[in-house]
């Protein structure tokens, strides 16, 4: 009786343990999943020239990317870069993944926060972002160049 007892408490325990461990599982997932899709629906302005304010194939600037991308999975973000960097949860670049925001003053003569990346993917350390620049439209760039390095601020996580 009280090894039957037992086991049962045991079954009951082991179930119900396994099942929040799934919530925290299917949580993770879908944020990753979220992440995928956000990324994608930014690499499909790649190549897209510069235009300041643009929101469109027609042009887009860094923000205007991230905003329109963003908005796709009904996600609000703040239209502007120096807004969006106050949203989110501050992380390390050791913690940064795909769906991460990367932020940047690219002038020494500001002192705000006038740029936006949001990172495609992170391996062996090294990440690669998808933005805006006026000279070359949407690209995608590492943070390990020499620019983005000197000019990078902080990463944040919206999902």
């Amino acid at each position: 009786m009280k090894k039957t007892l037992f086991l049962l408490i045991a079954f009951s325990f082991l179930m119900s343990s396994c099942s929040s461990s799934k919530k925290v599982v299917n949580s993770i997932n879908k944020s990753t999943f979220k992440a995928d899709k956000i990324v994608a629906n930014a690499l499909k302005f790649k190549g897209v020239k510069y235009k300041f304010g643009g929101t469109t194939k027609k042009g887009m600037d860094c923000s205007g990317v991230l905003y329109v991308a963003f908005g796709k999975e009904s996600v609000k973000l703040p239209r502007v870069s120096r807004d969006m960097a106050k949203k989110g949860n501050k992380i390390s670049l050791k913690k940064a993944k795909k769906g991460d925001l990367l932020f940047f003053k690219t002038r020494k003569s500001y002192r705000n926060i006038n740029h936006v990346g949001l990172i495609v993917s992170v391996k062996n350390g090294k990440i690669r972002f998808v933005h805006a620049t006026s000279s070359r439209g949407v690209i995608v760039s590492n943070l390990s160049e020499k620019y983005w390095k000197k000019a990078f601020v902080k990463a944040t996580r919206v999902l």
